[in-house]
């Protein structure tokens, strides 16, 4: 694929992180999978800690509101202050991450027991996180630029930061200006974008985002940001109408911006 030249105007750029800076399998494969094979054990070592009652606090709001919107959910109640036998407390709260996690959910209450899982996993070094070689030297080309680089990911501003602390490249968080998460708002939301903006600092259209989803760089167009959809192996098809519509990478050396030395 050719260069794609980026306004002149651009001061931040706002990246997504599955199929975007990182594979897709990575998240698949490693993450996830972790998650399903150690949730019973890291529940039953951590149940009467703080951080894990907090956690399983906001799962049984987030059942609540599930309940409240009619959605299906395995079970009717998480509460540590309610149950006595801990086995069946903790087994229902298993029962409904990996439903969340079957479903494809990017709840808060989600990500954030993942997020806390994924820290011991990180820190004890059995998993290290997946950048592509075209990310980290193309992000420090664009901080030598002047740029500004934001992350935007359903995944918890907690799991971002492992991810880049503890990456294969080593702890590049520095090359990071902050994170966003879907506290901020739903990545398919046009108000989202909005939010981001203000937070950042800077007008919508002073912000490119870079992501391999049609549906979130629809939302990010809609709250006036540029938008480059980002080709990568094992992303969704795209079709001729988006092909035709968005600016397209495999990578991100591609990325060329306007009237910038």
């Amino acid at each position: 694929m050719a260069t794609v030249s980026i306004p002149a105007c651009t001061s931040a750029l706002l990246l997504d992180i599955e199929g975007t800076t990182t594979p897709i399998t990575f998240v698949k494969d490693i993450l996830f999978p972790y998650i399903r094979e150690h949730l019973e054990d890291y529940l039953s070592t951590h149940w009467e800690e703080d951080e894990c009652k907090q956690d399983v606090h906001l799962l049984k709001k987030q059942i609540e509101e599930d309940m409240k919107q009619n959605r299906s959910c395995p079970v009717h109640a998480v509460d540590q202050t309610v149950h006595t036998d801990e086995e069946k407390a903790i087994r229902e709260v298993v029962d409904n991450v990996l439903w969340q996690m079957a479903a494809d959910r990017k709840s808060t209450a989600l990500k954030q027991l993942q997020g806390h899982m994924w820290r011991s996993a990180y820190s004890s070094g059995r998993i290290k996180g997946e950048v592509y070689q075209d990310v980290i030297p193309s992000i420090k080309r664009w901080k030598g630029q002047g740029l500004k680089v934001f992350i935007y990911s359903s995944g918890s501003v907690e799991a971002q930061k492992l991810l880049f602390g503890y990456s294969v490249e080593g702890d590049v968080l520095d090359l990071f200006d902050g994170h966003f998460d879907t506290t901020i708002g739903a990545k398919v939301e046009g108000k989202s974008y909005e939010r981001i903006a203000e937070r950042i600092g800077c007008p919508p259209e002073e912000i490119t985002f870079l992501t391999d989803v049609t549906r979130e760089a629809k939302a990010a167009e809609e709250a006036g940001a540029n938008v480059v959809v980002v080709v990568r192996p094992g992303n969704m098809e795209l079709t001729d109408d988006e092909r035709s519509h968005y600016n397209l990478i495999t990578s991100f050396s591609q990325l060329e911006l306007t009237g910038r030395v």
